[in-house]
């Protein structure tokens, strides 16, 4: 019963372990040995509830084992707390009684050497701890054993019962402390590495978290399976992607899935075939295969234990490349049409030559032939003005140099066109109105080219107009560009009018060749400007030009701000 009392300790400790209420700090070995001092004082209770004495003379308590273990684990504010009321329980239940019995019981004078190797115990490892109890259980015992021969009674003679029995508890309460410690020891060890356990099995989540985050934030499509082709994870732009051809589709739907259930519908059969065997064989490939409408650049990979070297797995890269090949066919299309127009403004500038040796021709043949043939001369003559300024506004258009430039106020430019504008608005009977801002800036123009500008767009705007229409010509300046609008009070344009505005060739005018508005937007294209379009149907068209501002004058705008 002392045995199994002295022990109680150790069940509780295994059980505060088990149940995972272990108080720690800084996640080491355990600083907090309250409840270690408890249970030893709880064992301790029971331990002296149940002493007795051996002949009437040897006082039987296990209780000084768990006591002095508390001492030696436990801070020395519980050590002292704990080896005073291991003395009170000896003063009041150890027998025989007297100072010197209860001296030598309770092992008092061996207390400084307790204390004294606390320190250093919790420092030791198990043998050295077991070895520093026993410094301290073996004298303990000794005066143990010295108690009877203090009382008078000399019960160590040879082949006695009594001292064979009396030995036999002395060494077997020394072999007892040192299992305990042995145990307690045993119980901490694997404590701490199921914390350690714990710990790497929070950082291998962390790191398996941070891996999962920084794939989904990368933007490729990214698949891996198994060695039989299950997926086992993706990313969540490879999922997003599968949407693409099944819309309801879920992360759950995909992962333990085989991946050539995803691949059904695809369109180049020799493609998929090509990917399913490099899947197979973990063989390391690019391919393009087409799927439903869209174009991918799927990429393999296995993948490789690092240690064995032995392939796991594979990996897949998808990469949407339906864009990419579409811009790339429609650059090849302009490269093409770039080329046809170079030849045609090279074919349009040859035919100027025969073009004006043959009007050439005709004035001379007019000025012989008599006069009832001058309205067909007239009609031949004007019609080969028409083919040559067809042929002018295609090379301008057509033309990619870049145009020379020069430091020019925007007001000067509008003021030297408009008596152009107001002898056409006269004709007419319409106005022209300029609403010029003072305090605009200078701007990077070629001169030649903002005229043209500007009166192809006065003259569209005055023709969609009727009699008494007012042509309004407008300059803003803000910090970073100059804008002119030019407005009209005509019939405006509808929706679909405006989305084919400025393509070649497209008019809604009975003799238009489709060219100016196109020329436009090329001369404002080559001074980095924007222009933009509103109109309603039957309140007229605002045509927005923006010209951006040369450096200098735009660090000067900021500063006058």
């Amino acid at each position: 019963m002392q045995i199994s009392a002295a022990c109680s300790f150790l069940f509780l400790i295994q059980w505060w372990v088990d149940r995972g209420l272990v108080a720690r700090k800084k996640g080491s070995f355990p600083d907090n040995q309250t409840f270690l001092v408890l249970a030893c004082t709880l064992s301790l209770i029971l331990c002296s509830l149940l002493s007795t004495t051996l002949f009437g003379i040897v006082y039987l308590n296990l209780g000084m084992i768990p006591a002095y273990i508390g001492i030696l684990y436990g801070t020395v504010r519980s050590g002292i707390l704990l080896s005073i009321f291991f003395l009170v329980c000896n003063i009041i239940i150890a027998e025989p009684t007297g100072i010197s019995n209860m001296i030598l019981n309770s092992g008092i004078l061996l207390y400084p050497l307790l204390f004294g190797l606390a320190k250093p115990f919790k420092k030791g490892t198990v043998v050295e701890k077991i070895g520093m109890l026993w410094m301290v259980l073996c004298p303990n015992m000794l005066f143990i054993a010295l108690v009877p021969i203090i009382g008078g009674k000399n019960i160590y003679e040879a082949h006695s019962s009594e001292s064979l029995l009396i030995t036999l508890y002395l060494f077997c309460t020394i072999a007892l402390g040192g299992v305990f410690v042995y145990f307690v020891e045993m119980v901490w060890s694997s404590w701490r590495a199921k914390v350690h356990m714990e710990s790497i099995s929070d950082n291998f989540q962390w790191e398996s978290e941070k891996l999962q985050q920084i794939t989904n934030v990368v933007p490729l499509s990214i698949i891996s399976l198994d060695d039989h082709g299950v997926v086992t994870d993706l990313n969540d732009c490879m999922l997003g992607m599968a949407r693409i051809h099944y819309p309801n589709l879920r992360r759950e739907d995909i992962i333990g899935k085989p991946v050539r259930e995803f691949f059904n519908g695809s369109a180049d059969a020799d493609a998929y075939m090509r990917v399913r065997n490099n899947i197979q064989h973990k063989r390391r490939s690019h391919e393009r295969m087409i799927h439903g409408t869209r174009i991918y650049q799927i990429y393999s990979a296995p993948l490789m234990h690092k240690n064995s070297g032995l392939t796991s797995g594979v990996v897949l890269i998808a990469q949407d490349i339906t864009d990419e090949v579409k811009l790339r066919s429609e650059l090849d299309h302009v490269e093409r049409l770039s080329l046809v127009g170079q030849m045609a403004a090279g074919i349009t500038h040859e035919i100027r030559n025969p073009m004006a040796v043959v009007r050439g021709f005709l004035q001379l043949m007019r000025e012989k032939s008599s006069d009832d043939l001058d309205s067909y001369y007239q009609i031949v003559l004007e019609e080969l003005d028409r083919a040559n300024s067809i042929i002018n506004d295609f090379l301008s258009l057509a033309q990619s140099r870049i145009s020379d430039k020069e430091k020019v106020l925007l007001h000067r430019v509008i003021e030297e066109v408009s008596p152009l504008l107001w002898a056409d608005a006269n004709l007419r009977g319409q106005s022209v109105e300029l609403k010029l801002n003072a305090s605009i800036h200078e701007l990077e123009l070629n001169v030649r080219e903002i005229k043209q500008l500007i009166l192809n767009l006065g003259r569209n705007g005055m023709e969609a107009m009727g009699s008494k229409g007012i042509l309004t010509l407008e300059t803003h300046s803000t910090q970073d560009k100059v804008e002119l609008i030019v407005r009209d009070r005509g019939i405006g344009m509808s929706e679909s009018q405006r989305e084919k505005l400025f393509s070649p060739f497209f008019t809604t005018k009975r003799e238009g060749t489709g060219l100016g508005l196109s020329l436009c937007l090329s001369i404002v294209e080559r001074h980095n400007g924007k222009i933009t379009v509103d109109s309603v149907e039957g309140e007229g068209t605002v045509f927005t030009i923006s010209f951006p501002l040369v450096k200098e004058e735009y660090s000067e705008a900021i500063l006058a701000d």
